[in-house]
């Protein structure tokens, strides 16, 4: 019988194992912003440890990077952790891409154009996105304080091995229709429980003809699926992403590499503990009206009403939600009005994200009353963007091109959307007060949030993209 490649690469990594206990993983990459690591340093600190294997991590500063006037910081608690961290990977030896560095960005996108990220790896990161490395057939996840202490400490992690889920992706996309769409209708389908406890891998056509920047779309937000990891298996698009960049084995290593990394992915007759099944050709461009990401529809849909569920629990949650984002029953989701655009994050601001956007607003204004902001991912992209002529693109239509870092997606620093007002966000998290307080956030693909944005209000992206073809 065949094995999936969550099996195989976890095999891979097991130091130690007892019957009823956790696995030792073996962690191949470790990767630290400076949110969830202070207390882990302190830690090594107070028992007079060391990093193991510094040649094994890299840090970045994300989350409290302010997107505008560089280097001021104006939160005191941002500016504690940015000082904390770069504190703390001098004392400890680790490699630092700190504010004003080329390699600065968000950690899930740094580590792929890095080439950190590679198949076969084990990946953790203090953030639970960190799924997003999946993409390229690794087991990446994110942990806790006290564990990226014990990683840092000792280059293993103890881990009950997940049960295994297929969820494969039948068919062709159609026209204006994404990754992002991809996910959020597989979330909307079976809800933000559907992965809980497993690790998910992603099958089928409509996978397989994705991008890397694409996959890892659909990776990052696993997470919003409730799974431990999400992943897709490696395949020549993978290795033709890698190769080249910088910390990806060169010459003839590189194609000894590709011969591993190859074998990883799962074969045909492999089995799992859950398959779904979900067809590409059913899914439209989705737009969230409510407070958690399964709480969306196709944008030619409306708004859900009571009658559409069974059970009081779903429709006390209907009725809650729709009072905090201040929606009827029933109401168009063509009618939604939105005030602020964001195009960034971990899940959505790589460079095919940036160009999807751009594509839609050439030649267009934003709405009169919206305000939009595009935050690239690392320093990286925002070069590639701008040398590409995107930050003209963005500039000319009235939006802001800012620095990179995690921003609106959590409402850091300056970058908040006020109570009431709503955003269309490529990020990954619509939960109440997560793009600041009072805040009433939409998630839709780049693509969509850009349309939104010229229009102001939710537009069938495909009527736009037919239009111009």
């Amino acid at each position: 019988m065949g094995k999936n490649i969550i099996d195989k690469v976890w095999e891979q990594h097991v130091v130690h194992r007892e019957d009823g206990k956790p696995d030792l993983l073996y962690i191949d990459l470790h990767l630290i912003h400076e949110v969830t690591s202070p207390q882990a340093f302190e830690g090594l600190r107070l028992a007079g440890r060391k990093v193991r294997r510094t040649d094994l991590c890299f840090a970045t500063m994300d989350h409290n990077v302010p997107t505008k006037n560089l280097p001021t910081i104006n939160d005191p608690i941002a500016k504690k952790q940015i000082m904390t961290l770069a504190e703390n990977a001098k004392e400890f030896g680790i490699e630092l891409a700190d504010i004003g560095h080329p390699d600065q960005g968000i950690v899930h996108v740094i580590g792929p154009e890095l080439g950190l990220t590679q198949p076969g790896k084990t990946i953790v990161c203090g953030d639970s996105h960190t799924a997003t490395h999946g993409a390229f057939g690794a087991i990446a996840f994110g942990i806790g304080t006290s564990e990226v202490e014990h990683v840092l400490s000792t280059q293993t992690l103890w881990q009950l091995k997940p049960p295994t889920m297929e969820i494969r992706v039948n068919g062709d996309l159609g026209v204006g229709v994404t990754a992002k769409d991809i996910i959020l209708a597989i979330i909307a389908k079976w809800g933000i429980g559907v992965g809980t406890g497993h690790i998910v891998e992603y099958t089928g056509e409509a996978i397989r003809k994705l991008s890397m920047e694409e996959r890892m779309t659909i990776c990052n937000m696993s997470i919003e699926a409730g799974a431990k990891a999400g992943l897709i298996s490696p395949d020549e698009t993978t290795v033709e992403f890698l190769r080249g960049r910088r910390h990806a084995p060169k010459g003839e290593t590189f194609e000894e590499a590709t011969k591993y990394w190859l074998s990883l992915a799962s074969d045909a007759d492999a089995t799992y503990d859950v398959v779904l099944e979900i067809d590409a050709a059913d899914i439209e461009p989705i737009v969230t009206w409510g407070t958690n990401p399964a709480m969306g529809v196709g944008v030619s849909q409306t708004v859900p009403t009571a009658n559409d569920y069974d059970n009081e629990t779903d429709r006390q949650a209907l009725e809650k939600a729709l009072q905090y984002m201040d929606l009827q029953e029933g109401q168009k989701i063509t009618d939604i009005e939105v005030q602020h655009v964001f195009i960034g994050s971990c899940t959505n601001s790589r460079i095919n994200d940036l160009r999807a956007a751009a594509e839609i607003v050439k030649g267009e204004k934003i709405a009169t009353g919206v305000t939009g902001i595009v935050v690239p991912g690392s320093w990286s992209t925002k070069k590639q963007a701008e040398e590409e002529g995107l930050h003209e693109i963005f500039l000319a239509a009235g939006f802001e091109w800012r620095e990179s870092g995690c921003s609106a997606c959590l409402g850091m620093n300056e970058d908040v959307i006020p109570s009431g007002e709503r955003c269309a966000s490529t990020s990954n998290r619509n939960f109440e007060g997560r793009q600041g307080a009072g805040a009433r956030t939409h998630l839709v693909s780049p693509a969509m949030a850009a349309a939104a944005a010229i229009h102001g209000r939710f537009v069938d992206v495909r009527q736009l993209q037919k239009q111009e073809a």
